[in-house]
């Protein structure tokens, strides 16, 4: 039997499994009678991280309708660090930002860059917080293509092409750009860029007037983009989660709530918490305590 022939590695085994059992154990003890006598450190505020292009908004939407139909969730805070991205998925989490809040307060927090799509998200908040180094604005719409002509007349390579209309190959990079199709993809650029305008106006309330003076492309810092009312106040993602708090009608300790990830989802949502002890919560996962508790 395995017990007799090793039983070293028998009892570490069973210590293992009995300490597993242990801490599993203890954390949902704390967990349940955290919830069952109201007695956390605080009320919490859902965070919803917006990184790298903004290509796909699915995760974005689905976790700021999750953090909307929670009751014990005050507020939200998207935290931005995107250069932007596409128009379509963009739009998506503005609309969806926009339909929150009519029912939570929610504040941007931008991160090293919040620029073009990455503005588009956070104008739909109820108040933005950027760093002063913050790269922001770029706010407008850009097209662009390489043209491979000269370089295929070059080598003798001919292009054929079979197409149904005069402009299913607008944007060709075999061909020279026709006259009327770049004119069409100036057209389609300067009503996404109206888009745009309107949506700040309208995200931001302000004039539509003071939004087309910076929707030219120029980036901003986050300190020249408070001078021209694009943000509220300059800040870090604390700031951010503490004025979240605060316009979620939270008084103590403000406790931020991440949705739950697909590797370690429990865990990584016990230990973020708020009930679960400082000390078991650096044996399982060091440094998430810093990174997901806030106290302001």
């Amino acid at each position: 039997m395995f017990k007799r022939r090793h039983p070293y590695l028998f009892f570490l085994m069973i210590t293992l499994s009995l300490f597993t059992v242990l801490i599993l154990g203890t954390m949902a003890m704390t967990v349940w009678i955290g919830k069952s006598t109201g007695s956390g450190d605080g009320e919490a505020v859902g965070v919803v991280e917006i990184e790298g292009p903004i290509a796909d908004a699915r995760d974005a939407l689905q976790q700021i309708r999750q953090f909307r139909e929670d009751e014990d969730i005050k507020a939200i805070v998207v935290r931005i660090d995107s250069p932007g991205g596409a128009v379509g998925p963009s739009q998506e989490i503005y609309r969806e930002i926009r339909k929150t809040v009519g029912t939570k307060k929610v504040v941007a927090s931008m991160g090293a860059v919040a620029a073009s799509g990455g503005y588009y998200v956070a104008c739909a908040a109820d108040g933005i917080v950027a760093n002063p180094g913050t790269i922001t604005g770029s706010i407008g719409v850009i097209m662009g293509y390489t043209n491979f002509q000269q370089l295929l007349d070059k080598i003798g390579m001919v292009p054929v092409v079979i197409k149904s209309g005069p402009y299913k190959d607008t944007g060709s990079p075999t061909r020279e750009m026709r006259e009327d199709e770049r004119e069409l993809l100036q057209a389609v650029t300067h009503g996404i860029h109206e888009q745009f305008v309107t949506a700040i106006a309208e995200g931001r309330k302000m004039a539509r007037e003071k939004v087309v003076e910076a929707a030219d492309g120029r980036i901003f810092t986050g300190e020249t983009a408070l001078q021209k009312g694009l943000v509220d106040r300059l800040g870090n993602f604390e700031d951010a989660l503490a004025w979240a708090g605060e316009l979620g009608g939270i008084d103590g300790p403000v406790v931020p709530v991440y949705a739950p990830e697909e590797k370690l989802s429990l865990i990584r949502y016990l230990l973020s918490a708020s009930m679960v002890p400082g000390w078991l919560s650096r044996l399982f996962q060091p440094g998430v305590y810093a990174e997901y508790r806030y106290q302001p």
